[in-house]
């Protein structure tokens, strides 16, 4: 028996209503089982996910409309509508929206860990120290800023 329930979840909302503001940019809770997490994005123009680790998780992300600036593994890649960025876990990546349009997408981790808890600690945290500390605790590692 699968821990999943069957149902859907519609674009812009979140299943169990779960929706959250992380760094400027709305996540929307699509599914969560042990086996796997995923949620819908939406990256205004200019906001980005720093570079980082899941060193015990695979992450994917399906781009639904619009164009990533992706740092993977120390390499510069772009992701456009329709594609799919395939990140085994422990490689280092980050997200950015550098166009003047908003970027929506579908990720997915798997399993899915903590990163729904760290989700609900980040809502709306401004600092990003605290960010950074917090996700720490849930097996996500923020890499330190390069030097200038």
């Amino acid at each position: 028996m699968s821990d999943m329930t069957i149902g859907i979840t519609a674009s812009g909302a979140g299943q169990e209503e779960a929706v959250w503001n992380i760094l400027g940019q709305t996540y929307y809770l699509k599914s969560d089982t042990p086996s796997s997490l995923s949620f819908e994005t939406f990256f205004p123009p200019s906001t980005f996910v720093p570079p980082h680790v899941h060193p015990n998780q695979d992450e994917f992300i399906y781009v639904l409309d619009g164009t990533f600036d992706l740092m993977l593994d120390g390499n510069n890649s772009q992701a456009s509508t329709g594609d799919l960025v395939r990140l085994p876990r422990g490689i280092v990546h980050g997200i950015f929206n550098n166009s003047d349009n908003p970027v929506k997408a579908l990720f997915w981790v798997s399993p899915a860990g903590s990163l729904r808890q760290l989700f609900e600690k980040i809502h709306n945290v401004a600092d990003p120290e605290e960010v950074v500390r917090l996700a720490a605790l849930h097996d996500v590692e923020f890499l330190p800023p390069p030097d200038a």
